[in-house]
């Protein structure tokens, strides 16, 4: 099977993807528990928990960009290893 996108867009979706998944984690928590600093003011919204529902839908996406790249990233790096000819 071979690569559909390059080696470089993998290995830079894959960075993307934990940092994503990392702050937006972090931020879906807060709503969760109806952090005062998310919550707090009157412009917030008042149900955390609906947010923190959406922005873990967000997180889930990128776990799924994250394992598509993660494939991708290991089958650059099989096919790089057979000593193949790559035409760039």
């Amino acid at each position: 099977m071979k690569p559909v996108v390059s080696a470089f867009n993998a290995w830079t979706c894959i960075v993307i993807s934990v940092f994503a998944i990392v702050i937006l984690s972090t931020i879906g928590g807060m709503f969760a528990t109806n952090h005062h600093s998310m919550v707090g003011s009157e412009e917030d919204p008042e149900d955390g928990g609906k947010v923190a529902a959406a922005v873990f839908g967000a997180v889930a996406v990128y776990a799924v960009f994250l394992l598509f790249c993660a494939c991708q990233a290991f089958m650059h790096k099989r096919q790089s290893g057979r000593g193949e000819i790559a035409l760039r």
